[in-house]
């Protein structure tokens, strides 16, 4: 007989599954990796900014030390570039990490975590992770309803991930209706505000959510160095929440779970606001290219908010998994979704120029050809 280890709800995990790499389609395509185009896992095309590229230079003679476990210059940055202070921030592995730290640190096995369908993969994870109860919202218009959500609420529910804007689906929450939602939820529920793509945002659409977390003990902000800013290689993510949140979480956190150079990274990325705005103008750019070729196409998209589309494909459940075979072989990686229940969409990274007519010259000859 063969022996079982680990609890159940532990072997019940899919693994998370990452966009395909470069090098992976290469070899199973017989392509030569200079031509292949990745627009898959949401990272800026831009990739690393020269100013991180220059601290991480600097910083590389003290890597036969550990690193700064307290990361102070890091939170130093962070406390004054959002006006909070420094024992309100939680440092992650990317934000990821504080979304797994913070379902571990505030919910017991058999408590409830509320999310909404079609809401980033990493939070059924984390519930599934800790042996709680998961449950999903019923998504409207391929995103939150804020209003089910919190009529979901039971007497065990102990965390609310919302994303915004959501992966991957990219649809966004309007300010005023997250501050209502956020005034009627019981405070004894922890809300995860993800906001890793918050800095594509426009600027008519931002809102002062750090000005929440004042307001709101209840309230954890979750932001990322791997989208905007450059640096998805490095790991680096944030929270920032009040001292008897972030206290919690620090009691779970790895003491060196950000490495010398990501540290030295994000502090140059975060104050690098011409590379921030170059990142946004380019993706505005690009938006609008691929959504103008989708319409002239007639596919089905979702309005986005990130910095990635959602584009239907076909009109069966096989469509993301055909089209998204026969971009491979064309040496184009984009992402399929049938693990969030879309298989007839693709998620499309918005990437450079020619990436994008790359991207939007094989799918034109896939769809012609299907």
């Amino acid at each position: 007989m063969t022996a079982s280890f680990g609890p159940s709800y532990v072997r019940a995990i899919a693994p998370y599954i990452a966009g395909k790499p470069i090098s992976e389609v290469a070899r199973e395509f017989g392509l030569d990796e200079a031509t292949i185009v990745k627009l898959a896992s949401n990272e800026n095309p831009l990739g690393m900014p020269e100013s991180a590229q220059r601290a991480m230079a600097q910083a590389a003679s003290e890597l036969g030390r550990y690193p700064d476990a307290n990361a102070f210059e890091l939170k130093a940055a962070l406390s004054e570039r959002y006006g909070v202070p420094a024992e309100w921030v939680t440092l992650g592995n990317g934000s990821n990490d504080i979304l797994e730290i913070a379902a571990h640190a505030l919910v017991e096995k058999g408590q409830s975590i509320v999310y909404a369908q079609y809401s980033f993969a990493v939070y059924a994870l984390a519930t599934q992770g800790v042996g709680a109860r998961a449950i999903v919202v019923p998504a409207v218009q391929y995103g939150h309803d804020l209003d089910a959500m919190l009529a979901a609420v039971t007497d065990d529910t102990r965390l609310i991930f919302v994303a915004n804007p959501n992966n991957p689906t990219g649809t966004f929450i309007d300010g005023a209706k997250l501050e209502a939602f956020l005034d009627k939820v019981p405070r004894s529920v922890v809300v995860v505000l993800d906001e890793a793509y918050t800095e594509y945002l426009p600027e008519e659409k931002r809102y002062d959510s750090i000005a929440w977390v004042r307001r709101y003990p209840n309230l954890l902000v979750s932001r990322t160095f791997s989208k905007a800013f450059g640096l998805a290689g490095l790991r680096v993510g944030f929270a920032i929440a009040q001292p008897e949140l972030t206290d919690l979480l620090n009691r779970l956190r790895q003491p060196f779970n950000v490495n010398t150079l990501a540290q030295a990274a994000a502090i140059a990325a975060l104050n690098d606001k011409a590379f921030l705005e170059k990142s946004a103008a380019l993706n505005a750019q690009g938006y609008r290219r691929l959504t103008e070729a989708f319409d002239k196409l007639g596919l089905e998209y979702v309005p986005s908010d990130g910095n990635f589309v959602l584009v239907r494909v076909g009109n069966d459940d096989a469509a993301g998994q055909r089209v998204n075979l026969e971009l491979l072989k064309q040496g184009v990686i984009v992402r399929p979704v049938g693990n969030y229940g879309l298989p007839q969409w693709l998620r499309i990274t918005i990437g450079l120029p020619e990436e994008n007519e790359a991207f939007l010259a094989a799918l034109e000859k896939t769809l012609a050809t299907a």
